[in-house]
Formats: C-alpha cells, sequence, structure tokens
C-alpha cells in the first residue's frame, strides 16, 4: 500500500499571496516538461490521474498543492525548459518560482525528476547548482529507468551521482520507473524523511 495513499488535489497556485497559510513542510517536484513528472507523483500516490499527464509538455503554469496529511504537501512545479511556452509566461513563473524555492520556509526539499536517458542537461544543470547553495536538500529521481539495460542504469546514476557530490551530501540521487514501480520505496523513504511521515513496513504485508 503506497505511502502516499490519502494524497488529494489541494488547489493551485498562481501568486505567492496564495500559498497555504497552513503549511508546515513541503516537498516541491520539478523537472524539464517531458521528464515524466507528473507521471512519478501519480505512482507514487498509486493513482492514475491524481496529477495530470499532459500530452502537451509545459502544460503545468503554476505551483499544483496536493496534501498528504494535514499542513504537509507535495507541489508540483512547472516544468522548466519548454520552448514554446509563451515568453510572457515564462517571465510569471520565475516571478513565483525563485521567490518560493529561495524562500518558502515550509519547503523541507526539492525532487528533481530527469529522464533516465538524457540526464543533466544544462537545464538540469541550472537547476541543480542554483537550488544546491540554499542548504535544502535534494534528491534526483532518474526516471523512465526500464528504458535502459540493467548496465545503462547503473552508467546514468553513477554519471549523476558523480555530478552531485560537489554540491554537497544533501544531494542524493535513484533509477525510478512508473512503469515498473523501480524505486518506489526508496523514493517513499526519501518523502516520508522530509514530510517526516511513518514510513510503510512491506514486512508487514
Amino acid at each position: 500500500m503506497p505511502l502516499l495513499q490519502q494524497v488529494v488535489f489541494f488547489t493551485t497556485v498562481a501568486h505567492l499571496r496564495d500559498l497555504p497559510t497552513d503549511a508546515v513542510a513541503e516537498v516541491a517536484f520539478a523537472g524539464r516538461s517531458n521528464a515524466g513528472k507528473s507521471s512519478a507523483i501519480n505512482t507514487l500516490a498509486g493513482r492514475v490521474r491524481l496529477a495530470f499527464v499532459s500530452k502537451t509538455p509545459g502544460r503545468t503554469q503554476h505551483l499544483n498543492y496536493f496534501t498528504v496529511a494535514p499542513g504537509k504537501y507535495l507541489v508540483d512545479l512547472p516544468g522548466y525548459g519548454f520552448a514554446k511556452t509563451p515568453e510572457a509566461i515564462q517571465g510569471q513563473w520565475g516571478k513565483l518560482l525563485v521567490p518560493y524555492l529561495e524562500g518558502r520556509a515550509p519547503l523541507k526539499g526539492l525532487l528533481i525528476i530527469m529522464d533516465c536517458r538524457h540526464p543533466m542537461t544544462e537545464l538540469d544543470c541550472r537547476m541543480l547548482n542554483w537550488f544546491a547553495p540554499t542548504g535544502r536538500p535534494l534528491h534526483v529521481l532518474l526516471s523512465k529507468a526500464d528504458k535502459l539495460s540493467r548496465q545503462a542504469q547503473n552508467a546514468a546514476l553513477a554519471k549523476v551521482r558523480a555530478a552531485l557530490q560537489p554540491l554537497g551530501a544533501q544531494c542524493s540521487a535513484q533509477l525510478f520507473s512508473s512503469l515498473k514501480k523501480t524505486g518506489v520505496a526508496e523514493c517513499e523513504s526519501v518523502l516520508a524523511r522530509w514530510l517526516e511521515l511513518v514510513p510503510r513496513d512491506d514486512s508487514a504485508s
């Protein structure tokens, strides 16, 4: 049974003034528009359409809040780097995302979703290098791991972990597959720690 089985959609935030005032802990999900971010959220929650999976990358333009427990939230951030997004909207995202990621007190950590076949793109590196100095933990999910052989998966993971090492001990990475459910328990343990939840006990089932 998923750790996040009780997750429900809460609200969409377009302005900083509308951020939930009862929040005590939040974990944000970021990634390129086609990296599999919404699929990862759905898989972790054990739901099919909790987070909307669009065939048009860049569809999410605001902060989508999902309630995990009272005062504890997952936050789906807009995908970054979609070239067809109008410049005006990109500017709006910047006004929302930059102050959120830099100054949101309840933000306990950032999950960055990268396509396992194409990790550490220029945009991914920019996000990592910008966020790491905040001192908050960040965890990379290498999504779509099922698309690669085991050897290629391990090579991609080693590459990303090596790139994260200079950024500090608060940075970590793992393999993940929404299709095969690879890495779900490992990611749950990260979320449980950040949100101070009780992790599931598979041995009891």
